[in-house]
């Protein structure tokens, strides 16, 4: 659990028990973003963001005077990973599958380019 403020420069970041992923969220102090990472491509000397996803946009955080709590939790099988903002879901990953989803629905893809951000509760489950 990483206590941060919404639009002061944060970082939190967490891999896989599988060895094989990663995730970052970043507040660079405008937006704040996560970050899907491939450790394999990493050690390749390769690109190792898969997918960024926008969480929030400072200036539209109407709470920012308050201290919040960014959490990253993963799934069982170490493919799903969550970001969580005081205990409220933002943003997973799914690695397996290539498909990530955000509460923003922003921006466009980049290399998983066969979908959208679109969020959908159902994928809450792979954390149960």
């Amino acid at each position: 659990m990483t206590p941060f403020y919404p639009g002061k420069e944060a970082f939190a970041d967490s891999a896989s028990a599988n060895g094989n992923w990663a995730v970052v969220f970043e507040d660079d102090g405008d937006t704040g973003y996560f970050y899907a990472l491939d450790l394999n491509e990493e050690k390749k000397g390769e690109n190792s963001i898969q997918e960024a996803l926008q969480i929030y946009n400072a200036k539209s955080v109407t709470d920012s005077h308050k201290e919040s709590i960014a959490s990253i939790i993963w799934s069982l099988d170490g493919d799903k990973a969550c970001l969580l903002i005081n205990d409220y879901p933002h943003a997973i990953i799914d690695f397996a599958a290539k498909r990530a989803y955000c509460r923003t629905n922003f921006p466009s893809p980049g290399k998983w380019k066969d979908h959208d951000f679109t969020w959908d509760d159902r994928v809450l489950s792979f954390f149960k």
